[in-house]
């Protein structure tokens, strides 16, 4: 299969480099000084699982299909995504966005029809450094993908066979919006704490009532899922927990890091989108409110005084 892979940042540039090392027929459709960098560089990884440096095919326009897209890019670049992958998506690509949250699968199901767009999911922790490499910053590699409809299942089960000649065994699962759900509650929580505190995860277990506005964070965030259709499973909030209650973790949110960098979040496409469904759903959702309220008024402080 030829996949197109939108962007070589931390997720697109984590999985498509191990791709590529495979011998995977992987192409980078990307910026023009990054593309430079690439031809200059190749495409530079460092992790536990082992380093990579791999040249690697890319592009500053897509001019032709392609048999899939993987699409990871920020939720506030996702408009000017779908005009650029547009020209790759014919009538049997798949797309398989790798977006945090669920608000995304409308513009895309929109612009290319849900018969289209898998869902997906990626648990890692990347960032990519001032240099342009890859920086692994866990153990965790997960890459999940699934089809939407039962017309796209034989598809799916092509492209997760060739995802999984990259070694980092990618699920293909039966039920991924559950599991887009699932990770949906625990990255609000979890960007919503550690940004609303500015602090790690161990930090905010020393304060008096930290656990507990964690905890009463998660279960806001729970309550909508539930309320959408996707209760979170007994495993699932039991694992979230203890990584979101652990004494010394040094965790941070990316969007964490994005404020603290000064640049621009997520938090419309995360919190804001959870709130406002919880919301039409009845939920109460008054620390996810505050959470969300937080992150807003960083990014009006930032309009104010770029104006």
């Amino acid at each position: 299969m030829r996949i197109l892979i939108l962007g070589a940042g931390g997720i697109g540039g984590y999985f498509g480099a191990r791709l590529a090392a495979a011998g995977v027929d992987v192409t980078f459709l990307v910026r023009p000084a990054r593309a430079e960098r690439l031809a200059r560089d190749g495409l530079v990884v460092t992790s536990t699982y082992g380093d990579v440096t791999q040249r690697v095919v890319a592009v500053t326009a897509a001019v032709e299909p392609f048999d899939a897209v993987l699409l990871s890019c920020k939720a506030y670049d996702l408009d000017s995504a779908i005009e650029a992958i547009t020209p790759a998506v014919g009538p049997d690509t798949l797309v398989l966005p790798l977006l945090n949250g669920v608000r995304h699968l409308d513009a895309l199901d929109a612009a290319f029809g849900k018969e289209r767009v898998l869902g997906g999911v990626a648990l890692i922790g990347v960032t990519m450094t001032a240099d342009g490499a890859i920086k692994h910053l866990n153990k965790l590699q997960g890459f999940v993908l699934g089809a939407r409809l039962p017309e796209q299942q034989a598809r799916a089960a092509a492209l997760h066979a060739e995802l999984e000649k990259g070694g980092f065994a990618p699920e293909l699962s039966t039920d991924v919006m559950q599991q887009m759900w699932e990770k949906f509650t625990m990255l609000a929580t979890f960007a919503g704490v550690t940004c609303l505190m500015r602090a790690p995860v161990g930090a905010i277990m020393q304060a008096d009532d930290g656990e507990a506005l964690v905890r009463a964070l998660f279960g806001e965030c729970a309550n909508v899922s539930t309320a959408n259709g996707h209760a979170p499973r007994e495993a699932f909030v039991a694992q979230s927990l203890g990584m979101l209650t652990a004494p010394g973790s040094p965790a941070t949110a990316s969007m964490l890091r994005d404020v603290e960098s000064g640049g621009r979040t997520e938090h419309d496409h995360i919190l804001g989108d959870l709130r406002d469904r919880g919301r039409a759903a009845g939920v109460a959702v008054p620390t996810l409110a505050i959470a969300y309220a937080h992150l807003q008024a960083y990014a009006a402080r930032k309009a104010m005084e770029s104006a």
